[in-house]
């Protein structure tokens, strides 16, 4: 037994030698990069594609028309993918790295918050989180959003403990680029603000953002160095902000009002595991209870977004959970100090419970991104169907047509050549939108046309007797059904033209 001691203690010195933010970040990188091609881009993905292939001048457009939200990330997105391509892996290293970083970041701010161990279990707790891999695997903005909000905290506990101009600008432009690519993520400046105020009239100690290596000799009253340094950040924002609400209405048609028990299903939500979910709450508690008045910041920036945009969800449409993914690193900090109280094999234990709990969830998210994963949407089985009996002259025909499903996005991503999409009267891009515009007289528009590729959301023995309007009037009236394949999520039809049309 005391070898065992002296065995694990000397391990512990050694992995002290290595720099506090090496292992989680390595541990991330590696859980991430796990499967990244495996699942294929989904909907919200393929919306990252075919904004990320449009030029910047047809990106502003987009954003002026549906998007604004999202355009600052899009328009990251369009460098990126003109340099290393579009394939899914490539679309999907952003958020790879930004995870990573993240990992790294939250475990030198648990350091400098708490201590080392604290900072180390809870980047290790992070990594293995199914949270971190599905949005560390997806090429949408919330990984990148997460770095900045480790990142900018990390920097405002930098200011407030030795304050300088160069800190505090380094806040301000980290806090406008979180605003910039997730303005929910912005709601984390409360829990900033209030931790400020209280540096300011009780001192850093009272805030829990004491430095124990360099003490304060006074009270930070210097609240406004915040304010200055918010100020610009919220002007580059505020037209973003502005364009954003207007567009609500169409962005966010899908949403509901929040109820109390999307409240309570938060957890599982963000961490993608709802057994994972509740461990990480439970021992976060337990963390906090720990910490005393050095949990003031973590638990703050975990509980001021979620309150601010349950409340604002009870009147606008807004509650989305995986909008407050950003929140889960402060969660994990909370947990990471508690689990830092036990000795270094039971900690471990923690964590790799933690990770086995979470194995089932790690699978299906690797699977298909869709929900639930026992739905998903074969986009690349439904265009294989296509490639191997596609002829010259061939048309293809998507309904429903303004779907979140994305039908054509999903076809032309994963055909080089696809069938001439015979409807279109004016495309997604020209439109300034994420939707082509279709022929309102659907007849005339596939007159001449002989063979048509049918592809349509769900599962369907007729799918020429699920088209609706008049686009479904139109092919059943010149078009009889020759075969059809059923795919995940999808059916994928060849018509031909009635003899004699």
């Amino acid at each position: 037994m005391g070898r065992l001691s002296e065995s694990t203690g000397a391990a512990w010195d050694q992995l002290r030698r290595v720099p506090v933010w090496v292992p989680p970040a390595l541990l991330t990188l590696t859980v991430t990069l796990t499967g990244l091609g495996s699942a294929q881009l989904w909907r919200d993905e393929l919306a990252t594609w075919s904004a990320a292939s449009r030029s910047p001048e047809d990106l502003a457009r987009l954003a002026g028309t549906i998007d604004a939200a999202t355009g600052p990330y899009y328009l990251l997105m369009h460098g990126w993918t003109a340099i290393v391509g579009d394939s899914t892996i490539a679309l999907r290293v952003p958020a790879v790295l930004a995870m990573t970083v993240a990992a790294g970041l939250l475990a030198v701010l648990g350091a400098r918050l708490v201590d080392r161990r604290t900072g180390l279990f809870a980047g290790l707790l992070f990594a293995v989180l199914p949270g971190t891999s599905r949005y560390g695997q997806e090429a949408r903005p919330y990984a990148l959003a997460t770095m900045l909000a480790v990142l900018a905290t990390l920097l405002l506990v930098a200011a407030l403990r030795r304050p300088s101009w160069a800190r505090w600008a380094g806040y301000a432009a980290a806090a406008a680029a979180l605003g910039l690519l997730h303005l929910i993520a912005l709601t984390l400046l409360a829990a900033h603000g209030l931790v400020v105020l209280l540096v300011w009239w009780r001192g850093p100690a009272v805030a829990g953002v004491a430095d124990r290596h360099h003490p304060t000799a006074e009270r930070d009253r210097r609240v406004w160095r915040w304010v200055v340094a918010v100020v610009p950040a919220a002007l580059i924002v505020a037209p973003l902000l502005l364009k954003a609400r207007a567009q609500r209405s169409r962005q966010l048609n899908w949403v509901h009002l929040v109820r109390l028990d999307d409240l309570t299903a938060l957890p599982g939500g963000v961490a993608q595991s709802s057994v994972v979910g509740g461990l990480l709450v439970g021992v976060a508690a337990l963390g906090a209870a720990r910490l005393g008045r050095r949990a003031l910041l973590p638990v703050s920036a975990v509980l001021l977004p979620v309150l601010l945009l349950f409340a604002a969800g009870e009147v606008v449409p807004l509650w989305v959970p995986r909008y407050l993914v950003f929140v889960v690193p402060f969660a994990c900090l909370l947990a990471g100090a508690a689990v830092a109280t036990v000795a270094v094999p039971a900690a471990l234990a923690v964590v790799v419970l933690a990770g086995l709990l979470g194995l089932p969830d790690q699978t299906a998210l690797r699977r298909t991104h869709e929900w639930p994963r026992s739905a998903p949407v074969d986009y690349a089985g439904a265009a294989r169907v296509i490639a191997d009996g596609q002829r010259p002259g061939d048309a293809v025909v998507y309904s429903p047509r303004q779907s979140w499903l994305f039908l054509d996005l999903g076809i032309e991503y994963h055909l080089d050549d696809p069938p001439r999409d015979v409807l279109v009267t004016e495309d997604e891009v020209r439109r300034g939108d994420l939707w082509a515009a279709e022929c309102p007289q659907p007849t005339q528009c596939l007159a001449g046309t002989t063979r048509v590729w049918l592809v349509i959301a769900g599962r369907h023995a007729e799918p020429l007797a699920a088209v609706t309007g008049v686009k479904g009037d139109a092919l059943r009236a010149d078009f009889t059904v020759a075969q059809v394949w059923p795919r995940p999520g999808l059916t994928v039809a060849l018509l031909t033209s009635r003899p004699g049309r």
